[in-house]
């Protein structure tokens, strides 16, 4: 088998795994962005700003905080 076929397979394959890798990226990405979009469009129409979601989540460390020493 000449030495530049196994190479080219070798390419081939490796650009396969790479496309992979990419396509589960993206597919996270996209499943991870819909969350966020359905959990903000939920939150508005119980009133809720986006605004009043990121200070939560600004002060997710202090609430995680209250809650462990809560419970001491």
């Amino acid at each position: 088998m000449p030495v530049n076929l196994i190479i080219l397979v070798a390419a081939v394959i490796v650009a396969l795994l790479i496309f992979r890798a990419l396509l589960d990226l993206l597919k996270t990405f996209l499943s991870t962005a819909i969350a966020i979009v359905v959990i903000v469009i939920i939150l508005k129409v119980l009133g809720f700003s986006p605004q009043d979601l990121m200070h939560e989540i600004a002060n997710l460390p202090q609430i995680i905080n209250h809650l462990l020493s809560g419970k001491k």
